[in-house]
């Protein structure tokens, strides 16, 4: 029966998949790869061969149609992205939306995914929170930080290296020096590395020592 799955990857670890995704990318019909040199890695270290055709974010809105076609049809496929569980800040949300409003049956698998553990990891509480991905770069910037300025629930940001410093000198401004956060890179790979402390603190390390690697940061809410 034609179904799509979505397999969660490797963040950093590669043994960090599980037995079942293995499973799914070797049975499947086609895989879907955010990018497929960096997915042909993956599969090559564990011997799978299912074909794979690209799928991200600069031509999902053209191949949407096709692909839910071909699930119709009988296919199934896989869609993953370069790391991590597919549509957290990846493409995924727009395949998956146009097969439940066709009626194509969808599965998540349990796996990888980067906020969880730099949330659990942060010592910030995590029963309430709220994720919050990539600030936008330019417009709306300064509102979105207006507004969570005001949020109570701890927060979670994914960062890029070279526009860590910025952002958390934005944090200083609108949410205080004071506010406690932690900063988690390079999670399960050989040099991960997280720092707490108030942003005045964790702005003054990475100041000192520029950032390398895929960021997390997770703030504490407004008391």
């Amino acid at each position: 029966m034609s179904k799509l799955y979505l397999v969660p990857t490797p963040i950093g670890n590669l043994e960090d998949i599980t037995l079942r995704a293995l499973k799914v990318l070797q049975e499947v019909d086609y895989i879907l790869a955010e990018d497929t040199r960096t997915s042909g890695k993956l599969l090559r270290h564990f011997d799978i061969s299912t074909p794979m055709q690209s799928h991200h974010m600069h031509n999902e809105h053209k191949t949407v149609e096709t692909i839910v076609r071909r699930l119709q049809s009988g296919e199934t496929f896989a869609l993953i992205s370069d790391a991590g569980t597919p549509a957290i800040s990846d493409p995924g949300f727009l395949l998956t939306r146009a097969c439940v409003q066709h009626g194509v049956e969808v599965e998540c698998l349990p796996g990888a995914t980067a906020f969880v553990p730099a949330l659990v990891n942060s010592g910030l509480p995590n029963d309430k929170f709220v994720f919050e991905g990539f600030l936008p770069v330019k417009k709306g910037r300064q509102t979105r930080l207006e507004f969570l300025a005001e949020e109570t629930r701890t927060m979670i940001f994914y960062e890029s290296p070279h526009k860590l410093l910025k952002t958390l000198a934005n944090f200083a401004e609108y949410f205080g020096e004071d506010r406690q956060i932690s900063v988690s890179r390079e999670l399960t790979k050989l040099f991960e590395e997280t720092k707490r402390g108030s942003v005045k603190e964790v702005l003054a390390y990475y100041t000192e020592k520029p950032a390398k690697g895929e960021i997390v940061i997770v703030v504490e809410g407004k008391k």
